[in-house]
């Protein structure tokens, strides 16, 4: 590829950044030449963190890691220092936290009367292990459309496996049944560990801090353009011997319309879609406001490309029912220890360790994760941080007389109260700040293979796609992997990048996961 040729990254997700990263790590393209174009006023999309001890954090969510998948993120951050400890990289700093602070949940369900589920066995039927059975082993053309009640009976959705494995990645029972299956076989070997989640694995601080931020920091020290408040409009395109070129940029930068020519030689990447598109916050004393792709306007141009371009995909697939994509989370900053200090007595675990607390028989069907603390890199001494969300937030609470998505601050942490039977004033210096994400498991949604598209669609020459909303054989939505892997499969496609793609590891094809998979499917 030509050293003058210039790149341009639509959305400035962790998709766009690992793909500017790869372009120069393994394309040799200089920084200079790539631009990075994100209509808020930060990088990171999904991957964020934000808040003063003061106002109260923020996060919209946390990724799930493992060190025993995750093969392209992990090649990528072996490249990137860690801005904690000089002469290391993200990758040995993550991997050295782990080994200090190991999971194992000993309180990963908790029912109506306080106490902790004990769940070494998976409740399953002999029913329940042939349905499971069934639908591991079926083709994703025979699975096509359905969703998981399709091949799972009504019994299984209250099996102590259910609970747990939903609420470790958010499955609702009507999303997709391939998806489903991709994580049974991508996931094997936390089949077996569920009920401790010893193979999950944390970063340092939250993921804004502890992976966007030094991705970020390579990339600018790379000469990257990083071009925050700029909003892309519409593409450019023609159709030169049979082939999609994109010409040009329309964007709204800082309130000024701008038009970027996209010369020959150069690439555009585009991220299509967000799971945090029209998401909204609350406060202690507010709800946050029902947003829709309207009010935001984030689908909307791929929604425009994709017209009569089935190779582009199907964005209908996965943005036409809030009701099935939706689920709100809360995150609580507390300056009094009386909250976790009751938590570590009851759950036995010290913070960072524990993971998931479900409450099963909550309506909302509520987690709570208390990290290893500070969880902010600017989070004081004496201030601590905690996230949880509801899987049905339109249901009514239990001891609260609203749905989740109606509730403030202080009715999420009164119905918390009530499934931990804690004083309120255990949460006395609390502020709680929820956050409704319609779209936050539209990846999820029921679909048809062709309603994804490739990441560089056939026919194209100079465009990709990066996204959670792209096909790629055996992977899982829902992951900082999937981005990560979609971006290093684009630039390598587009650059001619000799250097493989990392495979997918086929942890189903052990014949000792399958085993351990096989023994705790039948205790």
């Amino acid at each position: 590829m030509s050293m003058k040729a210039k790149a341009y990254l639509v959305g400035g997700g962790i998709g766009s950044m690992a793909a500017a990263a790869f372009m120069v790590r393994d394309g040799c393209l200089p920084g200079g030449n790539i631009s990075i174009l994100e209509v808020a006023p930060v990088m990171g999309g999904s991957l964020d963190g934000a808040g003063d001890p003061a106002s109260g954090y923020s996060l919209r969510g946390g990724r799930m890691l493992t060190t025993d998948n995750y093969e392209c993120t992990w090649d990528l951050y072996k490249s990137i220092p860690s801005l904690n400890n000089e002469g290391k990289t993200v990758f040995d700093e993550t991997v050295e936290f782990n080994e200090k602070h190991p999971a194992n949940s000993m309180a990963r369900l908790v029912d109506r009367r306080r106490a902790k589920v004990p769940v070494t066995s998976m409740g399953f039927s002999m029913q329940d292990r042939l349905e499971l059975l069934k639908l591991s082993n079926a083709s994703e053309d025979e699975l096509g459309a359905s969703c998981i009640t399709d091949w799972l009976s009504p019994g299984f959705f209250e099996t102590d496996f259910w609970y747990m494995w939903a609420t470790t990645f958010a499955f609702e029972p009507w999303h997709s049944a391939v998806e489903f299956k991709r994580y049974l076989h991508r996931f094997m070997l936390e089949f077996s560990r569920i009920e401790t989640l010893a193979g999950v694995k944390r970063t340092i601080y939250n993921q804004y801090d502890s992976m966007v931020l030094p991705l970020q920091t390579w990339l600018a020290a790379k000469g990257v353009r990083l071009v925050a408040d700029c909003k892309v409009t519409d593409l450019d395109y023609k159709t030169e011997d049979g082939k999609f070129v994109v010409t040009g940029i329309h964007c709204l930068r800082q309130g000024k319309s701008e038009v970027i020519a996209v010369n020959d030689g150069d690439l555009v990447f585009m991220q299509n879609g967000s799971m945090t598109d029209a998401s909204s916050l609350g406060s202690m004393t507010s709800a946050p406001r029902k947003l829709t792709k309207v009010e935001s306007g984030g689908w909307t141009l791929w929604e425009k490309l994709a017209e009569g371009r089935p190779e582009f995909g199907n964005p209908a697939a996965f943005n036409s029912c809030i009701a099935q994509s939706c689920w709100e989370s809360f995150t609580v900053t507390l300056k009094d220890p009386a909250f976790f200090d009751k938590m570590f007595q009851f759950t036995g675990n010290q913070p960072g360790t524990g993971g998931l607390v479900t409450f099963k028989d909550s309506n909302w069907t509520m987690s709570i994760v208390l990290a290893h603390q500070p969880h902010f890199l600017n989070q004081p001494a004496g201030v601590q941080v905690f996230w949880g969300y509801g899987l049905f937030p339109d249901r009514v609470g239990n001891f609260v007389p609203k749905p989740m998505d109606e509730c403030n601050g202080a009715e999420i942490l009164r119905e918390l109260c009530g499934h931990l039977r804690f004083d309120l004033e255990t949460t006395a210096s609390a502020n709680c700040i929820p956050c409704r994400m319609p779209y936050i498991t539209s990846m999820f949604m029921p679909r048809m293979r062709s309603d994804r598209p490739l990441p560089v669609p056939r026919g194209s020459r100079n465009f990709a796609f990066l996204s959670q909303f792209v096909e790629i054989p055996d992977d899982t939505v829902f992951t900082v992997e999937y981005s990560v892997r979609a971006a290093q499969m684009a630039v390598y496609e587009l650059l001619r990048i000799e250097r493989k793609v990392p495979p997918v590891t086929p942890h189903d094809k052990s014949l000792r996961a399958e085993c351990e998979a096989l023994i705790k499917a039948f205790k």
